[in-house]
């Protein structure tokens, strides 16, 4: 027997994910002033009135987007999280930044192009909401030199996220992804040389 209540929430569900989806990639490829409802409606392959019933707002959208970043983050870092090695999982972090290397040269960062954009902005509020994405990143990547046994871990960790954004501004700018490729060989060298405690089941 059907559950016609059930599945009337999972196509609620869908239809709002496919709308924080479709935000995020739009928005990353047209900015915020750019993109309107009608736009993101087309991209998710939902009716413009539709959007309504989910999010009253485009700046509604817009943290919608920054949900989506986040939760692409998460499941990024719970997939390295599986790795023994912290210094394996940093490594395997910069080598998702190096796979998105023609995105990044076409349109730069998703997550730190937007919190430039927001910022400029004068209702405020979304900004911040962009700062804490990039907070969760932080705090991750603080966390692998933490365990690394390393002396200043935030500042490891500011100099690591930095040196991304900087690549993805620099392809971006450049429209060259072979700076993210070149960048990305050069931070894998800079974790490689840092001292810090061996994988477990190494010998000391």
């Amino acid at each position: 027997m059907t559950d016609p209540k059930g599945s009337r929430t999972k196509t609620v569900g869908s239809k709002r994910q496919r709308l924080m989806v479709a935000t995020a990639q739009v928005v990353h490829r047209q900015g915020v002033e750019r993109t309107t409802i009608a736009d993101i409606a087309r991209a998710a392959d939902v009716p413009v009135g539709n959007v309504y019933y989910y999010f009253k707002t485009k700046d509604e959208l817009v943290v919608a987007a920054l949900g989506e970043h986040a939760r692409h983050l998460r499941t990024l870092t719970d997939g390295l999280d599986r790795l023994a090695d912290p210094r394996e999982r940093l490594k395997g972090l910069v080598r998702a930044w190096v796979s998105q290397r023609d995105l990044a040269a076409r349109y730069g960062c998703p997550t730190g192009t937007l919190a430039v954009e927001l910022d400029k902005r004068d209702d405020g509020g979304l900004d911040a909401e962009a700062g804490r994405v990039i907070r969760l990143l932080l705090d991750w990547v603080e966390q692998q030199f933490r365990e690394l046994g390393l002396a200043d871990p935030g500042g490891l960790a500011l100099t690591l996220v930095g040196a991304y954004q900087g690549m993805s501004l620099l392809a971006n700018a450049l429209r060259d992804p072979d700076v993210m490729t070149t960048q990305g060989e050069r931070l894998l060298a800079w974790l490689d040389s840092l001292g810090g405690a061996p994988p477990a089941g190494d010998p000391a």
